[in-house]
């Protein structure tokens, strides 16, 4: 019984090491061969931990006992192997590479790489095989990524099968199943993971696949043809290793209809990354939406923007008014050489959006607007925002108090309203303007408004956008007094008098063409006509102001009118000869039809008097008066209006 338990317990322990070997996160070929008396180059990974980047390396030979070290990274080598082996350390790529030169046939057997002071875990059983052949099979080309990483695959099987199906399969026991090709074909595991491209050398295509699962470690193909039956092939044997400083995606994105959602790509920030971009993935590609360099696609202006942030090594993606056509991948890109790659799936739920307004507004040139968002609850502790869309960005708007634009934001906590304030809306602030919320650094929901600025009413009745003043008046008569008022001013502002602005689209062409044309024939012939009226009243009125205080006076042989006003202008102004006589001296003239002259003091002015009728002398000595006082008049002021 007890040899039982013990044989039991051995097995045990051998099958934990074994998954614990399994499991190890080195990673190298499971076999490799050389030719006799030539060389074998072994690559192993390892995660790049602080710890394993100063732990030592080495490369043992495996016996049913031990594994006995043939070369570290500390220096030694074995007696049988010195000067013919070898090994190179790269910490800062996270491998270390192994040289065996002169290989001999004893040289054959399994052999271990691993980190540390023994073989226990961290290490991995490589084969080495030593051919008497000339001509060696290929061996796959060793892929090791971390978990929710990405890697590219280059396959280039010459011209010749320029035209011919592209595709990447991974192996099964008797089989190989297609991830992807170029006929559009992919296997649902990998929707929206795997992208296959062509290059531009003929043969050559691309494989990326991006968002790696433990489950993905295996071997796979990229070929040309049919597996099995035609065409070429190339082995790759990709390792999935779990590294927890990895930061994980947004696997799943998911808004509403008219919402909003934000992702955040990472990336090596001190590595040569000078592209970031996000596309859509499909069947034969993925189109790119925008990038940091400025590109938007422009059925997606207004709607989409980059924020990248270098410091930290994140570009952050915000996507606006969301459609039904939105949903599908999308994945994050870069054009370095240690390029990150993630793809998330944008799904579509139910509910409505948090940030709330109008989502469409149309005003006319120097017309003061005030643009409201609101905001639920959940939102109340967040930091909000106004901003301008650019396809460069979206800069946040100055808040509370008005920068040199005319622009301001206003927040009302207790309406929970988020303002934009304009004092004279201009041409210049036409175009789209985002009200969002942001907590910690980390963008959230955004709301999207479009602004649509008309120009103002010219004497065509139409409006104008390549002149936005006010409304300008050109007279016909260009003699008249009404023509040098309106030179003196020739501007009117019309805000808010302006007849209603047609959108574009709206109505027939034809319709639209007529109704300016008549427009414009009724105001230029109404313009004048009315104008000629007004001269006209203002006219008649002054002559009946004239006539009511005057009457009709015989001077001599002749008749005139003389204005009773004048008289009392006379009288206002002293009416003097001269400026230095005394007062009581000073010449009266007073009554309707009747002229007396005035010789009483003051004091008897107040009195009433029976009036006398002058005698003809009397009356030309009166009118001779004012004839030589009327120099000394002022002329009536001439108020400009």
């Amino acid at each position: 019984m007890t040899p039982l338990i013990v044989i039991f317990l051995l097995t045990f322990v051998q099958a934990e090491f074994g998954s614990v070997s399994s499991s190890s996160p080195v990673f190298g070929p499971s076999q490799v061969t050389g030719l006799l008396g030539g060389s074998v180059t072994v690559k192993c990974f390892y995660p790049q931990t602080s710890v394993n980047r100063h732990s030592r390396k080495y490369w043992c030979r495996e016996s049913t006992r031990q594994c006995s070290t043939i070369v570290s990274s500390n220096g030694f080598v074995a007696k049988d192997f010195t000067g013919r082996a070898t090994l190179t350390d790269f910490p800062e790529n996270g491998i270390f590479i192994i040289e065996i030169s002169e290989l001999q046939g004893r040289d054959m057997g399994p052999y271990k790489c691993g980190i540390g002071f023994n073989d226990k875990g961290l290490s991995f059983r490589v084969n080495l095989d030593v051919s008497q052949d000339s001509v060696m099979a290929e061996e796959a080309q060793l892929f090791y990524i971390e978990q929710h990483g990405s890697l590219t695959i280059t396959c280039d099987f010459g011209e010749q099968y320029a035209s011919t199906r592209k595709y990447l399969c991974k192996m099964r026991k008797n089989s190989c199943a297609n991830v992807i090709d170029t006929y559009g074909n992919f296997d649902p595991h990998f929707k929206g993971r795997a992208l296959i491209s062509h290059l531009d050398v003929p043969g050559a295509f691309n494989v990326i696949m991006t968002q790696l699962k433990k489950e993905d470690s295996g071997l796979y193909l990229c070929g040309v043809g049919n597996y099995g039956a035609d065409g070429e092939t190339k082995k790759l044997d990709v390792r999935v290793y779990e590294e927890a400083l990895v930061p994980k995606q947004q696997a799943v994105l998911r808004g509403v209809l008219n919402g909003s959602v934000s992702t955040e790509c990472h990336y090596d920030p001190k590595g040569n990354d000078t592209i970031k971009y996000w596309c859509k993935w499909k069947k034969h590609g993925c189109t790119q939406l925008i990038n940091n360099n400025g590109y938007v696609l422009d059925s997606y202006e207004g709607r989409l923007v980059i924020y990248d942030n270098p410091e930290n090594g994140t570009f952050t993606i915000i996507l606006n008014q969301l459609k039904e056509e939105d949903i599908g991948y999308y994945w994050c890109m870069t054009d370095g050489e240690q390029e990150k790659k993630s793809t998330a799936e944008l799904k579509i739920v139910e509910g409505q959006p948090s940030l709330t307004g109008e989502n469409e507004i149309s005003v006319v040139v120097g017309s003061p607007l005030t643009m409201s968002c609101s905001y639920s609850c959940e939102y109340a502790q967040y930091e909000k925002y106004w901003c301008k869309w650019k396809n460069t960005g979206c800069e946040p708007l100055k808040t509370h108090e008005q920068d040199q634009t005319g622009l301001a934001v206003s927040c009302d906590k207790g309406r929970r309203v988020l303002s934009l304030n304009f004092d004279q809306v201009t041409l210049a602030d036409q175009g789209w303007y985002w009200c969002g919320v942001k907590r910690a650094g980390h963008y959230g929901e955004t709301f999207a408004v479009h602004l649509t600025v008309h120009g103002v009413l010219k004497n065509t009745g139409t409006f104008s956008e390549s002149e936005p003043d006010n409304l300008t008046i050109s007279l016909e008569a260009p003699n008249s007094d009404v023509e040098s008022r309106y030179a003196a001013n020739p501007k009117i502002n019309l805000e808010n008098k302006a007849s209603p602005i047609n959108e574009p689209g709206v109505g027939s062409s034809a319709d639209s063409q007529s109704g300016s044309k008549n427009s414009t024939i009724v105001l230029s012939t109404v313009i004048p006509l009315a104008v000629a009226f007004l001269i006209l009243a203002a006219v008649l009125v002054v002559k009946f102001k004239l006539f009511k205080h005057s009457d009709l006076v015989s001077v001599g042989s002749y008749r005139t009118n003389i204005s009773m006003t004048d008289f009392e202008n006379a009288r206002q102004y002293g009416a003097k000869d001269n400026v230095c006589m005394d007062v009581a001296h000073e010449t009266q003239i007073g009554g309707l039809n009747d002229y007396v002259i005035a010789t009483g003091s003051p004091k008897e002015e107040g009195k009433a008097k029976k009036p006398k009728r002058g005698s003809k002398e009397e009356v030309e000595m009166a009118y001779t008066t004012f004839l030589l006082n009327s120099e000394n008049i002022p002329p009536p002021e001439i108020t400009q209006e």
